[in-house]
């Protein structure tokens, strides 16, 4: 049964987050990264990454709203964005207000695109962060054949491991308990010949190294980022994200990249990251 587009424009309750630096710290420390600016320092601020965490019950919300007639054992999480307008700080309270943004018929599936708007305690809009959702084998439409990689002068490498607990301690952080990243069984169930990291985990730890290369260790100065997710991460692997410089926005270098695992196969596909200038 496809998806219920009438649900496009759908908002849900809005609801209020409190910000910790201990949150921040166990999201930091759950993505591998002890940036100062996460973990103790003077100016503590959340990473460029971290509004999926209070955004992610709408996620959840939308995708098990029965009026959506989404099959949840068919989902995953296709495409993240976050615009990021203003730092968040410890001791800030967020509005979330979240709405369907779209649901779209693919080649082989569908999407329903969630936005959760988020706002602090001045009313500033201090992140919009928009997560998409793939039901895999729902679509009409015949896959078409694979494009040419285009030519790409890369300018910096990253390599990171998945650590073999890194599903675990991300749920924990993140409040993501969805049990295909922690019971091997229910990976199976889904399709999975094991557990796979979270996107998001994958995401954060990518991102981790445009920060540190290209904005100075400063996660303030990332001002967008944009992934899709192209194939499952297990714990163990050693990936390698690859970055190449796309142009400049207003007062912005933006960088493409993609993440590959140990086959040389994309994990994170078509992905973008704006640094503001220094």
């Amino acid at each position: 049964m496809p998806l219920n587009t009438a649900l496009v424009g759908k908002e849900y309750d809005a609801d209020s987050y409190e910000v910790t630096a201990d949150a921040i710290e166990r999201y930091a420390r759950a993505t591998n990264d002890l940036n100062e600016r996460y973990i103790g320092g003077d100016d503590i601020v959340a990473s460029p990454i971290f509004p999926i965490v209070p955004a992610f019950q709408f996620l959840m919300k939308a995708g098990m709203d029965p009026e959506l007639e989404a099959d949840l054992m068919r989902l995953v999480h296709g495409e993240e964005e976050h615009v990021l307008h203003k730092p968040i700080h410890p001791g800030d309270t967020l509005t979330l207000t979240p709405v369907i943004e779209s649901i779209e018929a693919k080649e082989t599936g569908e999407t329903f695109t969630v936005k959760v708007t988020e706002t602090n305690q001045d009313g500033d809009v201090v992140a919009e962060v928009r997560a998409t959702s793939f039901i895999r084998g729902s679509g009409s439409k015949k896959s078409g054949g694979g494009a040419e990689e285009p030519q790409r002068d890369v300018v910096h490498e990253h390599t990171f491991k998945v650590d073999e607990d890194q599903p675990v301690r991300y749920a924990e952080a993140s409040g993501d308990p969805n049990p295909i990243h922690t019971d091997e069984n229910i990976a199976k169930m889904a399709g999975f010949p094991g557990v796979i990291n979270h996107g998001m985990c994958t995401m954060a730890m990518a991102v981790k190294g445009a920060v540190d290369e290209f904005a100075g260790g400063d996660p303030t100065r990332v001002k967008r980022v944009a992934v899709r997710f192209s194939k499952p991460v297990f714990p163990g692997q050693e990936l390698t994200t690859k970055f190449w410089k796309e142009g400049s926005g207003e007062g912005t270098t933006i960088y493409g990249f993609e993440t590959y695992n140990p086959d040389g196969a994309a994990a994170i596909k078509n992905a973008t990251i704006e640094i503001a200038n220094a």
